[in-house]
Protein backbone atom coordinates (compact mmCIF):
# COMPACT_ATOMS: atom_id res chain seq x y z
CA UNK A 1 0.00 0.00 0.00
CA UNK A 2 1.54 3.43 -1.04
CA UNK A 3 1.23 6.36 1.15
CA UNK A 4 -1.57 8.33 -0.83
CA UNK A 5 -3.49 4.61 -0.21
CA UNK A 6 -2.61 4.86 3.76
CA UNK A 7 -3.88 8.13 3.97
CA UNK A 8 -7.21 7.36 2.11
CA UNK A 9 -7.25 4.15 4.04
CA UNK A 10 -6.80 6.64 8.10
CA UNK A 11 -9.38 9.41 6.86
CA UNK A 12 -11.91 6.63 5.98
CA UNK A 13 -11.02 4.38 9.26
CA UNK A 14 -11.32 7.58 11.60
CA UNK A 15 -14.09 9.47 9.45
CA UNK A 16 -17.26 8.95 12.36
CA UNK A 17 -15.04 10.88 14.44
CA UNK A 18 -14.44 13.69 11.56
CA UNK A 19 -18.13 13.82 11.37
CA UNK A 20 -18.59 14.53 15.13
CA UNK A 21 -15.68 17.12 15.11
CA UNK A 22 -17.76 18.71 12.35
CA UNK A 23 -21.49 18.56 14.61
CA UNK A 24 -19.50 19.96 18.04
CA UNK A 25 -18.45 22.89 15.72
CA UNK A 26 -22.08 23.55 14.14
CA UNK A 27 -23.69 23.32 17.31
CA UNK A 28 -21.98 26.42 18.66
CA UNK A 29 -23.52 29.11 17.12
CA UNK A 30 -21.23 31.87 15.51
CA UNK A 31 -23.60 34.44 13.86
CA UNK A 32 -22.31 37.68 12.31
CA UNK A 33 -23.66 39.84 13.02
CA UNK A 34 -23.96 39.67 15.91
CA UNK A 35 -20.40 38.37 15.78
CA UNK A 36 -19.68 37.21 19.56
CA UNK A 37 -17.35 34.32 17.97
CA UNK A 38 -14.85 33.61 21.12
CA UNK A 39 -16.74 31.21 22.56
CA UNK A 40 -16.44 29.07 19.17
CA UNK A 41 -12.70 29.44 19.44
CA UNK A 42 -12.59 28.57 22.91
CA UNK A 43 -14.48 25.14 22.22
CA UNK A 44 -12.41 24.37 18.81
CA UNK A 45 -9.59 25.13 20.82
CA UNK A 46 -10.89 21.78 23.13
CA UNK A 47 -11.59 19.92 20.42
CA UNK A 48 -8.31 20.41 18.94
CA UNK A 49 -6.61 19.38 22.42
CA UNK A 50 -7.98 16.20 22.45
CA UNK A 51 -5.91 15.68 19.24
CA UNK A 52 -2.74 16.75 20.68
CA UNK A 53 -3.06 20.13 18.65
CA UNK A 54 -2.69 22.83 21.15
CA UNK A 55 -3.79 26.02 19.40
CA UNK A 56 -2.51 29.14 20.08
CA UNK A 57 -5.50 32.05 21.25
CA UNK A 58 -4.85 35.51 19.91
CA UNK A 59 -7.80 37.38 20.85
CA UNK A 60 -8.37 40.72 18.71
CA UNK A 61 -8.48 43.77 21.39
CA UNK A 62 -12.40 44.95 21.96
CA UNK A 63 -11.75 48.23 20.94
CA UNK A 64 -10.63 46.94 17.38
CA UNK A 65 -13.86 44.59 17.39
CA UNK A 66 -16.22 46.74 18.55
CA UNK A 67 -15.41 49.44 15.99
CA UNK A 68 -16.08 46.90 13.61
CA UNK A 69 -19.40 46.35 14.84
CA UNK A 70 -18.59 43.10 16.39
CA UNK A 71 -18.25 41.31 19.79
CA UNK A 72 -15.91 39.43 20.17
CA UNK A 73 -12.65 37.45 18.32
CA UNK A 74 -10.41 34.77 19.17
CA UNK A 75 -8.20 33.55 16.16
CA UNK A 76 -6.50 30.38 16.33
CA UNK A 77 -3.52 29.06 15.34
CA UNK A 78 -1.97 25.76 15.22
CA UNK A 79 1.72 25.26 14.04
CA UNK A 80 3.13 21.93 13.35
CA UNK A 81 6.62 21.78 11.78
CA UNK A 82 7.99 18.94 10.50
CA UNK A 83 11.98 20.03 9.48
CA UNK A 84 13.30 22.95 7.28
CA UNK A 85 11.08 23.69 4.53
CA UNK A 86 8.25 25.75 3.27
CA UNK A 87 5.08 25.75 5.64
CA UNK A 88 2.11 25.65 4.13
CA UNK A 89 -1.29 27.88 6.16
CA UNK A 90 -5.16 26.02 5.74
CA UNK A 91 -7.53 28.88 6.66
CA UNK A 92 -11.17 28.53 7.26
CA UNK A 93 -13.10 31.23 8.72
CA UNK A 94 -15.96 29.96 11.72
CA UNK A 95 -18.33 33.18 11.12
CA UNK A 96 -21.51 33.08 9.51
CA UNK A 97 -24.37 35.17 8.50
CA UNK A 98 -27.53 34.48 10.78
CA UNK A 99 -29.58 31.83 9.75
CA UNK A 100 -33.08 33.55 8.62
CA UNK A 101 -36.16 32.04 7.98
CA UNK A 102 -37.59 28.94 6.36
CA UNK A 103 -35.69 26.20 8.12
CA UNK A 104 -36.58 22.66 8.08
CA UNK A 105 -33.72 21.30 10.21
CA UNK A 106 -32.30 23.42 13.32
CA UNK A 107 -29.89 25.50 12.27
CA UNK A 108 -27.71 24.36 15.14
CA UNK A 109 -28.83 20.85 15.09
CA UNK A 110 -26.26 19.22 12.71
CA UNK A 111 -28.58 16.68 12.27
CA UNK A 112 -27.49 14.21 9.78
CA UNK A 113 -30.38 12.64 7.27
CA UNK A 114 -29.87 11.17 3.55
CA UNK A 115 -25.84 11.25 3.64
CA UNK A 116 -25.99 15.07 4.43
CA UNK A 117 -24.87 17.14 7.66
CA UNK A 118 -27.45 20.09 8.35
CA UNK A 119 -26.91 23.65 9.86
CA UNK A 120 -25.49 26.61 9.41
CA UNK A 121 -21.80 26.62 7.89
CA UNK A 122 -22.16 22.75 7.68
CA UNK A 123 -20.91 23.68 4.30
CA UNK A 124 -19.22 27.35 4.13
CA UNK A 125 -16.67 26.98 6.25
CA UNK A 126 -17.02 25.42 9.59
CA UNK A 127 -16.99 21.92 7.14
CA UNK A 128 -13.00 22.92 6.45
CA UNK A 129 -11.74 23.12 10.06
CA UNK A 130 -12.81 19.23 9.85
CA UNK A 131 -11.29 18.72 6.39
CA UNK A 132 -7.98 20.63 7.43
CA UNK A 133 -7.74 19.28 10.47
CA UNK A 134 -8.21 15.46 9.76
CA UNK A 135 -5.77 15.62 6.51
CA UNK A 136 -3.00 16.85 9.29
CA UNK A 137 -4.14 13.97 11.37
CA UNK A 138 -3.68 11.80 8.60
CA UNK A 139 -0.52 13.17 7.62
CA UNK A 140 1.04 13.18 10.88
CA UNK A 141 -0.21 8.91 11.18
CA UNK A 142 2.41 7.82 8.31
CA UNK A 143 4.96 8.47 10.30
CA UNK A 144 6.80 9.53 7.06
CA UNK A 145 9.62 11.61 6.67
CA UNK A 146 8.13 15.57 5.76
CA UNK A 147 9.80 18.20 5.68
CA UNK A 148 8.51 21.89 6.56
CA UNK A 149 5.63 22.07 8.43
CA UNK A 150 1.35 22.99 8.41
CA UNK A 151 -0.32 25.78 10.39
CA UNK A 152 -4.29 25.68 11.06
CA UNK A 153 -5.43 29.55 10.92
CA UNK A 154 -9.06 29.32 11.98
CA UNK A 155 -10.57 32.95 12.03
CA UNK A 156 -13.78 35.01 12.90
CA UNK A 157 -14.71 38.03 10.49
CA UNK A 158 -14.85 37.04 7.03
CA UNK A 159 -18.34 37.78 6.67
CA UNK A 160 -16.95 41.44 7.65
CA UNK A 161 -14.10 41.39 5.46
CA UNK A 162 -11.63 39.48 7.03
CA UNK A 163 -9.74 42.53 7.99
CA UNK A 164 -9.59 41.16 11.86
CA UNK A 165 -9.30 38.08 11.27
CA UNK A 166 -6.74 36.46 7.89
CA UNK A 167 -6.01 40.73 8.28
CA UNK A 168 -5.05 40.93 11.60
CA UNK A 169 -2.85 37.71 12.31
CA UNK A 170 -0.55 38.98 9.44
CA UNK A 171 0.02 42.62 10.49
CA UNK A 172 1.01 41.69 13.74
CA UNK A 173 3.69 39.04 12.57
CA UNK A 174 1.90 35.99 14.11
CA UNK A 175 2.07 34.02 10.52
CA UNK A 176 3.98 34.37 7.14
CA UNK A 177 3.09 31.26 5.34
CA UNK A 178 4.84 30.18 2.38
CA UNK A 179 1.90 28.76 0.63
CA UNK A 180 -1.91 29.33 1.30
CA UNK A 181 -4.97 26.64 1.07
CA UNK A 182 -8.02 28.54 2.26
CA UNK A 183 -11.55 26.91 3.12
CA UNK A 184 -13.70 25.90 -0.49
CA UNK A 185 -16.96 25.98 -1.82
CA UNK A 186 -16.96 23.87 -4.57
CA UNK A 187 -15.35 20.76 -6.41
CA UNK A 188 -12.88 23.59 -8.44
CA UNK A 189 -9.44 24.89 -7.56
CA UNK A 190 -10.31 28.21 -7.15
CA UNK A 191 -7.13 31.01 -8.27
CA UNK A 192 -8.75 34.54 -8.32
CA UNK A 193 -12.03 36.40 -7.34
CA UNK A 194 -13.44 39.66 -7.78
CA UNK A 195 -13.06 42.20 -5.47
CA UNK A 196 -16.10 44.54 -3.76
CA UNK A 197 -16.71 48.07 -2.93
CA UNK A 198 -19.56 49.00 -0.86
CA UNK A 199 -20.57 52.37 -0.35
CA UNK A 200 -23.39 54.19 1.08
CA UNK A 201 -25.01 57.26 -0.71
CA UNK A 202 -26.89 59.80 1.54
CA UNK A 203 -29.53 62.07 -0.91
CA UNK A 204 -31.04 65.31 1.16
CA UNK A 205 -33.92 67.68 0.20
CA UNK A 206 -36.12 69.80 1.97
CA UNK A 207 -39.10 67.88 3.44
CA UNK A 208 -42.30 69.39 3.08
CA UNK A 209 -46.06 68.56 3.79
CA UNK A 210 -47.64 66.25 0.87
CA UNK A 211 -50.11 68.94 0.00
CA UNK A 212 -47.79 71.72 -0.62
CA UNK A 213 -44.89 69.92 -2.57
CA UNK A 214 -43.54 72.92 -3.92
CA UNK A 215 -42.41 74.40 -0.55
CA UNK A 216 -39.66 71.00 -0.10
CA UNK A 217 -37.45 69.31 -2.44
CA UNK A 218 -38.21 65.55 -3.26
CA UNK A 219 -35.38 63.80 -1.76
CA UNK A 220 -36.13 60.78 -3.57
CA UNK A 221 -36.74 62.17 -6.68
CA UNK A 222 -33.24 63.10 -6.38
CA UNK A 223 -32.27 59.57 -5.07
CA UNK A 224 -34.11 58.22 -7.93
CA UNK A 225 -32.21 60.67 -10.88
CA UNK A 226 -28.74 59.31 -9.16
CA UNK A 227 -29.96 55.86 -9.42
CA UNK A 228 -30.34 55.86 -13.08
CA UNK A 229 -27.04 57.00 -13.88
CA UNK A 230 -25.58 54.47 -11.74
CA UNK A 231 -27.56 51.85 -13.81
CA UNK A 232 -26.54 53.67 -16.81
CA UNK A 233 -22.84 53.00 -15.45
CA UNK A 234 -23.54 49.44 -15.09
CA UNK A 235 -24.80 48.71 -18.43
CA UNK A 236 -21.53 49.99 -19.52
CA UNK A 237 -19.54 46.97 -17.03
CA UNK A 238 -20.78 44.80 -18.93
CA UNK A 239 -18.89 45.36 -22.15
CA UNK A 240 -15.14 45.06 -19.86
CA UNK A 241 -14.84 41.27 -19.62
CA UNK A 242 -12.33 39.59 -17.29
CA UNK A 243 -9.33 37.01 -18.78
CA UNK A 244 -9.74 34.87 -16.02
CA UNK A 245 -12.05 31.59 -16.86
CA UNK A 246 -14.64 31.78 -13.75
CA UNK A 247 -15.28 35.52 -13.50
CA UNK A 248 -16.95 37.41 -16.41
CA UNK A 249 -17.35 42.21 -15.88
CA UNK A 250 -18.12 43.74 -13.14
CA UNK A 251 -21.15 45.02 -11.83
CA UNK A 252 -23.39 47.12 -9.68
CA UNK A 253 -25.97 46.61 -7.23
CA UNK A 254 -28.10 48.90 -4.89
CA UNK A 255 -29.09 46.34 -2.40
CA UNK A 256 -30.65 48.74 0.04
CA UNK A 257 -32.92 51.90 0.24
CA UNK A 258 -34.30 53.75 3.11
CA UNK A 259 -36.16 57.22 3.26
CA UNK A 260 -39.15 59.34 4.19
CA UNK A 261 -40.93 59.73 7.19
CA UNK A 262 -44.83 59.30 6.31
CA UNK A 263 -46.98 58.95 3.57
CA UNK A 264 -48.03 62.59 3.47
CA UNK A 265 -44.75 63.90 3.53
CA UNK A 266 -42.32 64.85 0.89
CA UNK A 267 -39.29 62.94 1.87
CA UNK A 268 -36.24 64.95 2.99
CA UNK A 269 -33.81 62.02 3.14
CA UNK A 270 -33.25 58.82 1.41
CA UNK A 271 -30.19 56.75 2.08
CA UNK A 272 -29.31 53.62 -0.49
CA UNK A 273 -26.10 51.07 -0.47
CA UNK A 274 -24.51 49.75 -3.31
CA UNK A 275 -22.17 46.79 -4.10
CA UNK A 276 -20.06 46.98 -6.98
CA UNK A 277 -17.64 44.22 -7.54
CA UNK A 278 -14.24 44.30 -9.47
CA UNK A 279 -12.75 42.09 -11.44
CA UNK A 280 -9.65 41.18 -10.86
CA UNK A 281 -8.03 43.77 -13.59
CA UNK A 282 -9.66 46.82 -12.56
CA UNK A 283 -7.49 49.43 -10.00
CA UNK A 284 -10.05 50.04 -6.90
CA UNK A 285 -9.28 53.47 -6.71
CA UNK A 286 -9.93 54.22 -10.28
CA UNK A 287 -13.96 52.40 -9.84
CA UNK A 288 -14.23 54.28 -6.47
CA UNK A 289 -13.21 57.48 -8.09
CA UNK A 290 -15.92 56.86 -11.37
CA UNK A 291 -18.97 56.22 -9.05
CA UNK A 292 -17.78 59.23 -7.46
CA UNK A 293 -18.06 60.97 -10.12
CA UNK A 294 -21.39 59.37 -11.67
CA UNK A 295 -22.87 60.51 -8.43
CA UNK A 296 -21.83 63.83 -8.32
CA UNK A 297 -22.56 64.80 -11.70
CA UNK A 298 -25.77 63.39 -11.40
CA UNK A 299 -26.50 65.37 -8.44
CA UNK A 300 -25.49 68.52 -9.77
CA UNK A 301 -28.09 67.81 -12.94
CA UNK A 302 -30.90 67.10 -10.95
CA UNK A 303 -33.64 69.41 -11.04
CA UNK A 304 -36.82 69.48 -8.68
CA UNK A 305 -39.60 69.08 -11.01
CA UNK A 306 -41.67 72.62 -9.06
CA UNK A 307 -38.24 74.38 -8.33
CA UNK A 308 -36.53 73.90 -5.03
CA UNK A 309 -32.75 74.38 -4.10
CA UNK A 310 -31.85 71.07 -5.19
CA UNK A 311 -30.26 67.97 -3.28
CA UNK A 312 -26.66 67.47 -1.28
CA UNK A 313 -24.94 64.26 -1.62
CA UNK A 314 -23.02 62.11 0.94
CA UNK A 315 -20.92 59.19 -0.16
CA UNK A 316 -19.63 56.97 2.62
CA UNK A 317 -17.09 53.86 1.45
CA UNK A 318 -18.40 50.90 4.03
CA UNK A 319 -16.35 48.50 2.72
CA UNK A 320 -13.08 47.45 0.24
CA UNK A 321 -12.12 44.07 -0.70
CA UNK A 322 -9.40 43.68 -3.55
CA UNK A 323 -9.74 40.81 -6.01
CA UNK A 324 -7.76 38.23 -5.15
CA UNK A 325 -5.29 37.52 -8.13
CA UNK A 326 -3.22 34.50 -9.03
CA UNK A 327 0.54 34.69 -7.42
CA UNK A 328 3.59 33.20 -9.17
CA UNK A 329 4.21 30.28 -7.46
CA UNK A 330 1.25 28.51 -6.69
CA UNK A 331 1.44 26.06 -9.15
CA UNK A 332 2.62 23.30 -6.66
CA UNK A 333 -0.76 23.84 -5.16
CA UNK A 334 -2.96 23.76 -8.00
CA UNK A 335 -1.22 20.71 -9.95
CA UNK A 336 -1.48 18.95 -6.77
CA UNK A 337 -5.17 19.46 -5.95
CA UNK A 338 -6.22 19.19 -9.52
CA UNK A 339 -4.50 15.77 -9.61
CA UNK A 340 -5.61 13.93 -6.51
CA UNK A 341 -9.08 15.95 -6.93
CA UNK A 342 -9.60 14.10 -10.34
CA UNK A 343 -8.57 10.91 -8.39
CA UNK A 344 -11.11 11.09 -5.93
CA UNK A 345 -14.00 12.72 -7.93
CA UNK A 346 -13.80 11.31 -11.06
CA UNK A 347 -13.64 14.35 -13.52
CA UNK A 348 -11.37 17.01 -14.25
CA UNK A 349 -10.97 19.50 -11.57
CA UNK A 350 -10.94 23.34 -12.92
CA UNK A 351 -8.46 25.79 -12.07
CA UNK A 352 -10.68 28.92 -12.11
CA UNK A 353 -11.91 32.52 -10.79
CA UNK A 354 -15.15 33.16 -8.95
CA UNK A 355 -17.22 36.00 -8.56
CA UNK A 356 -17.28 35.88 -4.92
CA UNK A 357 -14.96 37.42 -2.79
CA UNK A 358 -13.32 35.88 0.38
CA UNK A 359 -10.75 36.73 2.97
CA UNK A 360 -8.20 34.89 1.16
CA UNK A 361 -7.27 38.06 -0.54
CA UNK A 362 -5.60 39.68 1.98
CA UNK A 363 -2.98 36.83 2.18
CA UNK A 364 -2.31 37.11 -1.74
CA UNK A 365 -1.91 40.94 -0.86
CA UNK A 366 0.52 40.20 2.00
CA UNK A 367 2.78 38.01 -0.84
CA UNK A 368 1.51 34.41 0.07
CA UNK A 369 0.48 32.23 -2.88
CA UNK A 370 -3.07 30.44 -2.53
CA UNK A 371 -5.91 28.90 -3.52
CA UNK A 372 -9.33 27.90 -2.63
CA UNK A 373 -10.35 24.70 -2.18
CA UNK A 374 -11.92 22.38 0.39
CA UNK A 375 -14.95 20.53 1.51
CA UNK A 376 -18.62 21.78 -0.58
CA UNK A 377 -20.67 20.34 -3.55
CA UNK A 378 -20.04 20.79 -7.18
CA UNK A 379 -21.74 24.46 -6.70
CA UNK A 380 -22.00 26.54 -4.41
CA UNK A 381 -25.90 26.88 -4.99
CA UNK A 382 -26.05 23.22 -3.99
CA UNK A 383 -24.87 23.06 -0.77
CA UNK A 384 -27.68 26.29 0.29
CA UNK A 385 -25.02 28.46 1.76
CA UNK A 386 -26.29 31.08 2.92
CA UNK A 387 -29.97 30.07 2.72
CA UNK A 388 -31.75 27.59 4.58
CA UNK A 389 -31.08 24.08 5.09
CA UNK A 390 -27.41 24.99 4.43
CA UNK A 391 -25.83 21.34 3.95
CA UNK A 392 -23.06 19.25 3.41
CA UNK A 393 -22.76 15.82 1.61
CA UNK A 394 -20.69 13.86 4.03
CA UNK A 395 -19.30 12.23 1.00
CA UNK A 396 -17.92 15.02 -0.08
CA UNK A 397 -16.24 15.95 3.27
CA UNK A 398 -14.54 12.77 3.42
CA UNK A 399 -12.96 12.88 -0.43
CA UNK A 400 -12.25 16.59 0.18
CA UNK A 401 -10.22 15.73 3.51
CA UNK A 402 -8.32 12.87 1.12
CA UNK A 403 -7.29 15.53 -1.48
CA UNK A 404 -6.04 18.20 0.73
CA UNK A 405 -4.01 15.19 2.84
CA UNK A 406 -2.97 13.76 -0.31
CA UNK A 407 -1.96 17.47 -1.61
CA UNK A 408 -0.25 17.78 2.16
CA UNK A 409 1.87 15.19 1.52
CA UNK A 410 3.21 15.75 -1.92
CA UNK A 411 4.14 19.33 -0.81
CA UNK A 412 5.93 18.45 2.33
CA UNK A 413 7.43 14.74 1.67
CA UNK A 414 10.78 15.17 2.94
CA UNK A 415 14.65 14.01 2.58
CA UNK A 416 15.78 10.72 4.46
CA UNK A 417 16.91 12.05 7.96
CA UNK A 418 14.38 14.25 8.80
CA UNK A 419 11.38 13.10 10.97
CA UNK A 420 7.37 13.14 10.28
CA UNK A 421 6.80 13.63 14.70
CA UNK A 422 6.32 17.11 15.10
CA UNK A 423 6.97 19.14 18.20
CA UNK A 424 4.57 17.85 21.35
CA UNK A 425 4.05 21.74 21.51
CA UNK A 426 2.08 21.67 18.16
Amino acid sequence: MNDHAKLDAWIDAHFDEEVRFLQELVRVPTDTPPGNNAPHAERTAQLLEAFGFQAEKHPVPAAEVHAAGLQSITNLVVRRRYGEGRVVALNAHGDVVPPGDGWKHPPYGADIEDGFLYGRAAAVSKSDFATFTFAVRALESLGAPLAGGVELHFTYDEEFGGELGPGWLLRQGITRPDLLLAAGFSYQVVVAHNGCLQMEVTVRGEMSHAAIPDSGTDALQGATHILQALYRLNEQYKQVRSRIEGITHPYLNVGWIAGGTNTNVVPGKVVFKLDRRMIPEENPAQVEAAIRRTIEEAAASFRPPRGGSGIQVEVRRLLLARSMVPLPGNEPLVDALQKHGQAMFGQPIPAVGTSLYTDVRLYTEAGVPGVIYGAGPRTVLESNAKRADERLSLEDLRRATKVVARTLLDLLEGKAGSTGSPPSRG
